[in-house]
């Protein structure tokens, strides 16, 4: 039997990156788009549960799809138990921009649908790709100039692999970031601690009164063995993550202070 693939992300269903994702695994797996129906970038691990979600069947190039009035969390959860797919893993992506550093992926949906997964049992891959200019994140996902041959050709042999040797079982995300312009090979790496240098600009509206819009320009580069060190050095930057999110060589100091 081929294996199974639900593939969502946070760019939205109509995304070029996405079918870009479709177009690399389709030959290798039965693949299930089940992804938001508009943009969702930034909103992390958020799930609805104050509002009904709506799951529609739709047609995209010719290829059936679901689309989920929701969050990408939202679309791995339909899509798993609304839907009762029983995927061998889940995909998430192609982002459109590079998802790297602990601050991206705690805010990241395309790797926020990858841990829902993982968290749900399904295990899941994140796969992002570098941009050039940061306005293209926020441009329509739908019809992105950038090229994904080179992506592509990564998706597919990364899942691949992972279909081969089996997930390994101390992560629970596997997460992909793929250089704009690809010079090395892949590198297994940690996540830096920062990808942006975080601003806030004021500006008043036309009754001057004030609003804000939180910036800030990329770090050009972080330590030897970070994800971001290798992005920005050609490679492809590949990331085991784990949901355990507990400090455990903080707990002799916590008891410390807790405990007599």
């Amino acid at each position: 039997m081929r294996p199974s693939i639900l593939l969502t992300n946070d760019d939205g269903v109509s995304s070029i990156g996405l079918w870009a994702a479709y177009e690399a695994l389709a030959p290798i797996a039965d693949v299930t788009v089940v992804a938001p129906a508009t943009q969702q970038s930034a909103v992390g691990r958020s799930i609805s549960i104050f509002e009904p979600l709506r799951a529609s069947r739709i047609t995209i190039n010719g290829q059936a799809a679901w689309s989920v009035a929701g969050k990408p969390t939202d679309a791995v959860i339909i899509g798993l138990y609304a839907l009762k797919l029983n995927p061998t893993m889940v995909v998430s992506g192609i982002n459109i921009g590079e998802n790297l550093s602990f601050e991206s992926i705690m805010t990241s949906g395309t790797v926020g649908a990858a841990l829902e997964a993982s968290n749900q049992g399904t295990k899941g891959i994140a796969f992002s790709l570098q941009v050039e200019d940061q306005g293209d994140k926020f441009d329509d996902p739908s019809s992105h100039g950038q090229s994904f041959d080179n992506a592509k050709k990564i998706v597919r042999d990364v899942v691949s692999r992972v279909l081969e040797s089996g997930f390994c079982p101390h992560a629970d995300v596997i997460n992909v970031n793929i250089p704009s312009d690809v010079k090395g090979g892949y590198e297994v790496t940690r996540l830096a601690r920062k990808l942006f240098h975080t601003g806030v600009e004021k500006r008043l509206d036309p009754r001057g009164r004030p609003y804000f819009w939180i910036n800030g320009p990329l770090y050009e580069d972080a330590e030897e063995g970070t994800d971001v060190h290798a992005v920005r050095k050609g490679n492809v930057s590949v990331t085991p993550i784990t949901l355990d999110c507990t400090a455990h060589d903080a707990h002799e100091e916590i008891k410390k202070i807790f405990l007599p």
